[in-house]
């Protein structure tokens, strides 16, 4: 049982890494020029906002027949991760972004700063903390999706969760339950840490 734990585990862990590491990828720069271009940002918003309000359940069976994304397994579960994990990580930087006052971005240019160098230099540093809270909370909330990932043969600690369901048995469900929320604390504070960290690091002037 416990080598079947920790390789259920594991599985977990892939899916949510991929996922938040691909929604990281494609978010951050979303939001970085959504912030530079607001009506076309409000739209995504808008779009991740309805992603969110699909239950995951009926989201997987929507794209399960889809080519390319749908089908059995990991791949599918990856993807719609992913696209649950997009709107906190957008929302979040969008946030940090907008509120760094037009004054500091002023100065910097002044200074002879290129934008380039502005957002790696400036708004960037200023808006890691609340980036980093994005990160974490797309991360705790992908745990807890991904465990419905097992009903399409995904893998990960749903498995456990769905055969305890299927065989009334609490000794599974709490061999797939405890893991997921472990998991879920330990996500939580390490990103609290590393935005704890960022908030009190002296800031760019």
């Amino acid at each position: 049982m416990s080598e079947n734990i920790l390789s259920l585990t594991l599985e977990h862990l892939m899916l949510v890494s991929l996922a938040v590491l691909a929604a990281s990828l494609i978010a951050i720069p979303t939001a970085i020029w959504s912030q530079r271009n607001p009506r076309a940002g409000n739209l995504i918003l808008k779009f991740t906002d309805i992603i969110q309000t699909i239950p995951s359940l009926a989201l997987f069976g929507l794209l399960l027949p889809l080519p390319l994304i749908g089908g059995i397994g990991a791949k599918l579960a990856i993807f719609v991760l992913f696209l649950y994990a997009l709107l906190p990580i957008l929302r979040n930087t969008l946030l940090g972004l907008n509120g760094i006052s037009e004054e500091i971005r002023e100065s910097a240019i002044a200074l002879g700063m290129t934008p380039a160098e502005v957002l790696r230099e400036i708004e960037v540093p200023l808006a890691a903390p609340s980036i980093i809270t994005g990160l974490r909370i797309a991360t705790v909330t992908t745990i807890g999706t991904a465990t419905v990932a097992a009903a399409i043969g995904a893998g990960g600690l749903g498995v456990l969760l769905y055969r305890g369901l299927a065989t009334v048995e609490t000794e599974l469900l709490l061999a797939g339950a405890l893991p997921a929320a472990a998991l879920a604390i330990l996500a939580d504070q390490l990103f609290q840490w590393i935005e704890d960290k960022l908030s009190t690091s002296p800031q760019p002037r």
